[in-house]
């Protein structure tokens, strides 16, 4: 009965870190969208964790797979997440690739939702909403590297 107590507000904390995560989705969805994203992903973290997976950019017409790898801190747990965002500044499609700094919040038991901003080098933007299932908590500062392939 603790451990659930412990989770739930661990969650709690998680959610309100996902709703200031989400302010920078907001201000990029407010700019100009230059293409949009799909990606599946999936975490491991006890404290810090690996994240990896794989999309497909839409932009001008065209269809772009890609790669998603990264290393979290601040995370504990497992999870997988489908997701959906809008790119934002992207005026060449070599400006995708790239490090993505990123702010992200994640609340996970069973099901949950995962937002994400990221940033990279090239000044391109992108804001990620989605769903998760497993058994994560998450509320941290991330580095995702994005590679077309």
């Amino acid at each position: 009965m603790r451990n659930h107590s412990i989770f739930a507000r661990r969650a709690v904390v998680g959610a309100a870190f996902l709703a200031m995560s989400a302010l920078p989705i907001a201000q990029a969805s407010a700019a100009a969208t230059d293409g949009t994203i799909t990606l599946r992903a999936k975490s491991a973290d006890v404290g810090v964790g690996w994240t990896w997976g794989d999309g497909v950019l839409h932009w001008r017409g065209h269809t772009y797979p890609f790669t998603v790898k990264g290393l979290n801190v601040a995370a504990v747990g497992y999870s997988s997440v489908v997701a959906h965002g809008t790119v934002h500044n992207l005026k060449t499609l070599h400006d995708f690739d790239g490090t993505y700094a990123s702010s992200t919040g994640e609340a996970t038991a069973g099901r949950g939702i995962a937002g994400q901003g990221l940033t990279n080098g090239n000044g391109v933007r992108i804001g990620i909403n989605g769903s998760t299932k497993g058994a994560r908590l998450s509320g941290s500062a991330d580095g995702l590297e994005l590679t077309l392939r």
